[in-house]
């Protein structure tokens, strides 16, 4: 997914955008990436899935309650996401659910469109150093191949809670997100090589931010993406 462009005026729109996840949501985001995708819009990196670790009944926290209808919208009832919702809140009292995954969708976006445009600083203010150092070889092999890439999320259909664990004051929660994205590359003529520059396709996608609730950091890290379909 990676671009170089010229200064474009909507990178301070952008900018703007990423203050606001990072002050409503605490949402300042990484990626782990291997390798690059092949379709330009997209974040690359294989993800792990990972299992429900309720907090150990030492740690004093008391459970929230446990009325039917605690997580709808937010996870399938009985799921691993459901569980590991209950254990996160139990751990982490001040964890707003809803507000953590609205944080996320506004993320994903911000993530994938930085990524595609080549933007290193946003990139650099979203993703852990280790990353980003990942994401920025993957732009610098698309420049010195004179590629561009474009990228939009048209719409963010549903995401919702797949998995979460607390283990030794680490939360982890994995999102599947089901989008409708615009993904496309182009060579050095600037006429399109890979994808559709107006016909969205369908990606589903399952990220994983993690975050250390012992820590007064309040940021979520991006830790792993995975590409469903």
């Amino acid at each position: 997914m990676p671009a170089n462009e010229a200064f474009d005026p909507s990178i301070l729109v952008l900018a703007a955008l990423a203050a606001f996840v990072v002050w409503k949501l605490w949402s300042v985001l990484g990626v782990r990436t291997d390798r690059e995708n092949s379709a330009a819009g997209r974040v690359p990196s294989p993800g792990r899935r990972f299992g429900v670790v309720p907090p150990p009944a030492s740690t004093g926290f008391a459970a929230p309650p446990q009325d039917q209808s605690r997580w709808d919208g937010l996870a399938e009832p009985g799921s691993k996401g459901w569980a590991g919702l209950d254990a996160l809140a139990a751990a982490d009292r001040g964890f707003d659910a809803k507000n953590f995954l609205e944080g996320a969708k506004k993320a994903y976006e911000l993530v994938v469109e930085s990524f595609a445009k080549g933007d290193r600083e946003m990139l650099r203010n979203l993703l852990a150093n280790d990353v980003y150092d990942s994401f920025a070889k993957a732009i610098a092999a698309r420049e010195q191949r004179g590629e561009s890439a474009e990228a939009r999320v048209v719409a963010i259909e549903t995401a919702s809670v797949e998995d979460a664990q607390v283990e030794r004051g680490r939360a982890q929660v994995a999102i599947r997100f089901v989008v409708k994205l615009i993904s496309a590359r182009r060579d050095s003529a600037g006429e399109v090589i890979e994808g559709d520059v107006e016909r969205p396709i369908d990606i589903t996608d399952l990220w994983t931010f993690a975050r250390d609730i012992s820590s007064r950091d309040p940021n979520w890290k991006l830790v792993a993406t995975e590409t469903i379909h």
